[in-house]
């Protein structure tokens, strides 16, 4: 398999564009992509825009096992909280 390396800067945010490839019609390929260590600026943040158009919403509207999200939610939120290494004391060790 012969390879072909091409490096941009991302020009708009979810779309890379490649042109003027040496490939044919009917031809396969396979593509992957290798992003840099700093992928996004530190402190980046979703606009609401973008979180809505994410698959973020409505991640849990299939699951069947989950009868109320708001619910489970607040339950996954309370074990990253307490889990061990961050800093805060879960009820299993309170008062040891």
């Amino acid at each position: 398999m012969q390879a072909i390396r091409i490096q941009q800067t991302i020009q708009k945010t979810g779309e890379l564009n490649i042109a003027n490839l040496p490939v044919f019609q009917g031809q396969q390929v396979e593509v992957i992509l290798l992003l840099s260590p700093t992928e996004k600026p530190e402190g980046a943040r979703m606009t609401a825009r973008q979180l809505l158009r994410s698959e973020l919403i409505g991640l849990w509207k299939d699951r069947t096992d989950i009868a109320d999200s708001v619910q489970y939610a607040r339950q996954l939120r309370e074990q990253a909280q307490t889990r061990p290494g961050t800093g805060r004391i879960s009820d299993d060790t309170a008062g040891q």
